[in-house]
């Protein structure tokens, strides 16, 4: 009943939307152009933060870009430029936010883009954090949250998101029909647009399993297509695509028509129907406008860093796209006036959260501990990791802990997340933008065998270290990049404190519950004896070991990583 509500809504819209925009018509038979203002990977950023802007002598510099204020601006600017704008979202809107909006649910960033008339956005991961409920009431309002502690404390009472997320390829698994509406019909000159919406279909990969139960997340391609010939029979022939899942380039965000996209949005794009000529991409973090197959294929880096505009012309007596082209705009502060609008939901943000974000935690042996490995060749280990591991591993000797399995994916930032930071000192607000997730640490029992097959899956969503899990100290392994999945991890060179790992001996491990579930594709730690839900949640371990270390004189982080994941090849 839900979604049939939602259809007839969204039909009253394209019927008001036609007497709206009839005194707009074009000269008959005359080519016109539809604009469109695209957003991604938010995740819930008010502030600006750090950006590497290209210079004209083909060098980088760093500046802050994004935050709400001047995001706020640049999407005024381009809607005083055009009023019939459309203002679209590629998911990833809000969670894993910094403490500002996180602290409060993400409910100040739903305030900002309802006021900033974002009209709808494809269905992210990181909106699925915490289950499908919470997912419903961040769209449709109310305070019966998984996180009563944070829900509504923003404002009394939260009347939900004003835009839409559409997903084609979530299927609620028993009543068979798709969790939100698949798509959005909008008109200009009397042609009717349809945005249809989709996830990444591994969603169930990167989310707590509990938070996606009973749902079943369809081929991304497949989904869409299903829907572009549904809507054909309405007569409708222009398609966007509107895809939470992305590639990379080595071009710069500013090239148009870029030739060197790869990742999973390539192989979507080259399956999708004919009619779709644009798609609208996020989930990857990069900055790209590109061609694959002749379609247009973008993305707006993260953070609010970039918008991106669209300009689609159309012939009105076909009702076809004629052509199509972009442009990635960067969301500078210092080139746009602040927002009052934007400020004011700032300002309440920060007085709501900045009492706990000033708590100093501890201070580091180092101005900022990093999530990326500085060594050659590319190990997959990361300073910031070998710290957060060894935090789990010290919050949970207690349960007799040996070794600590990390996904990269839960850290979200730097610790702090800025520099310079001359007194190497950490906040709460600094720990909380690592680790935003409160994740429960899991203790279990696996084998030497399993702990090698675990070891092993890390490749299973990507061949690339992107997904290479960070080890807590004295446990060390090697990989060869040149063998086949599978086949990576030299048994022989897994050790604890200097031990062989043995395939038939028990190891206590700990890893959070994202990960203790199978997430990230490691299916293994699914089958792990004696398992304990501990109490400890992870960022309560990170801010604890920072202050047992500096308690001790020994204040933790390096600027390298320690060599306790070797690749060969």
């Amino acid at each position: 009943m839900r979604f049939s509500l939602l259809t007839a809504v969204f039909c009253c819209a394209i019927f008001l939307a036609r007497f709206a925009q009839a005194s707009e018509m074009p000269v008959a038979g005359k080519p016109f152009e539809v604009e469109i203002l695209a957003l991604n990977d938010l995740h819930g950023n008010l502030l600006p933060t750090p950006f590497y802007a290209p210079q004209p002598d083909g060098s980088r510099k760093m500046i802050p870009a994004g935050g709400i204020d001047a995001l706020g601006a640049m999407v005024r600017q381009e809607r005083a430029r055009n009023p019939h704008l459309i203002f679209v979202g590629g998911g990833d809107l809000i969670g894993a936010s910094p403490l500002t909006s996180g602290l409060l649910r993400d409910e100040p960033t739903i305030d900002a883009l309802n006021q900033l008339g974002l009209e709808f956005s494809a269905l992210g991961n990181h909106e699925l954090d915490r289950g499908r409920d919470e997912l419903l009431r961040m769209q449709n309002g109310g305070c019966q949250s998984n996180e009563a502690q944070r829900a509504c404390k923003y404002q009394p009472g939260y009347s939900g998101a004003k835009f839409r997320w559409i997903a084609a390829n979530v299927i609620d698994t028993v009543t068979r029909q798709p969790l939100l509406p698949p798509y959005v019909i909008r008109e200009a000159h009397g042609v009717p647009i349809a945005f249809i919406g989709a996830v990444l279909k591994s969603t169930p990969l990167i989310v707590e399993p509990d938070g996606v139960a009973g749902l079943r997340f369809e081929d991304e391609a497949e989904a869409i297509n299903r829907t572009v010939a549904q809507l054909r029979k309405q007569g409708i022939k222009v398609f966007v695509a509107l895809i939470h899942q992305g590639g990379d380039t080595r071009q710069r965000f500013d090239v148009s028509d870029c030739d060197t996209l790869t990742g999973e949005i390539v192989g979507i794009a080259k399956r999708l129907d004919p009619d779709v000529h644009t798609v609208i991409s996020g989930h990857t973090h990069r900055g790209y406008q590109c061609r694959v197959d002749h379609k247009l294929v973008t993305q707006a880096e993260d953070y609010g860093h970039l918008l991106t505009r669209i300009t689609l012309t159309i012939d009105p007596v076909t009702g076809k796209e004629i052509r199509q082209r972009s442009v990635n705009l960067v969301v500078d502060p210092a080139r746009l006036p602040a927002d009052p609008a934007m400020q004011g939901i700032v300002a309440r943000a920060e007085a709501l959260t900045e009492p706990a974000a000033r708590q100093t935690v501890a201070k580091l042996a180092v101005e900022q501990v990093v999530r990326a490995g500085k060594m050659h060749p590319d190990t997959g280990e990361a300073p910031l990791g070998d710290l957060v591991a060894d935090a789990y591993l010290s919050a949970t000797k207690i349960y007799g802990t040996q070794i600590v399995f990390l996904n990269r994916g839960t850290m979200r930032d730097d610790l702090p997340h800025a520099l310079p930071n001359p007194q190497q000192t950490v906040n709460f607000g600094d720990a909380f933008a690592t680790l935003p997730f409160n994740n429960n640490l899991v203790v279990m029992t696996l084998t030497g065998a399993q702990i090698k097959s675990a070891l092993e899956q890390q490749w299973v969503l990507t061949a690339s270290t992107a997904h290479v899990m960070q080890v807590s100290s004295g446990f060390s392994y090697a990989w060869d990049a040149g063998l086949p999945i599978n086949e990576r991890i030299d048994a022989t060179s897994m050790m604890l404190h200097g031990h062989p790992i043995e395939p038939e001996q028990n190891y206590r491990v700990v890893m959070n519950d994202f990960l203790a579930e199978g997430g990230d594709g490691v299916t293994v730690f699914r089958d792990g004896l004696d398992r304990v839900v501990t109490p400890v949640l992870d960022l309560q371990a990170l801010t604890g070991y920072l202050q047992h270390k500096a308690a001790m004189g020994q204040p933790a982080g390096r600027k390298v990583a320690a060599d306790r994941i070797i690749r060969r090849n």
